[in-house]
């Protein structure tokens, strides 16, 4: 398989609802036999489009109902300085998505902490602490209408 077709897009689709759906009752909802079903899902995992199957916790119920993204402002654009950064946040368990970015800003940071007061220990004694970070801008959620993050 090269190129991903629409049978191969409704498999996707299917895995990112349910990655615990059985072969039988996704070949069922794509409209293919459970064979051609199995081997696709197969392939795709080869080719490296599947990277893998999780759960998906709800920060809540496990304490962490506070969420921010937080945009993180570094004091030089350097290869060294974005290495320092990167290794010291892979290291804080607060921060559950760390994303380089263009713009204003050098990081996106998903942040989840059980309340305020938590968050304003990690913007204090985590983020504040790091020698290359210049600006810190915190973006409280309020709600998630949307969110399709598997």
């Amino acid at each position: 398989m090269s190129l991903i077709d629409q049978k191969s897009e409704q498999i996707l689709r299917e895995l990112s609802r349910n990655g615990r759906i059985t072969n039988l009752d996704l070949s069922e909802k794509v409209g293919l036999s459970p064979s051609a079903c199995l081997r696709r899902v197969q392939d795709l995992e080869q080719m490296g489009v599947i990277k893998g199957y999780r759960a998906v916790i709800d920060p809540a119920a496990i304490g962490k109902s506070f969420t921010a993204y937080v945009g993180v402002g570094l004091s030089d654009h350097s290869k060294a300085s974005q290495e320092a950064f990167e290794a010291s946040i892979s290291l804080a368990p607060e921060v559950s998505e760390c994303h380089n970015t263009t713009g204003n800003i050098e990081y996106l940071l998903r942040v989840e902490v059980s309340d305020l007061t938590a968050y304003k220990r990690f913007h204090t004694e985590v983020l504040g602490t790091q020698p290359q970070v210049t600006s810190i801008t915190s973006y409280i959620i309020m709600g998630s209408p949307k969110d399709d993050r598997a």
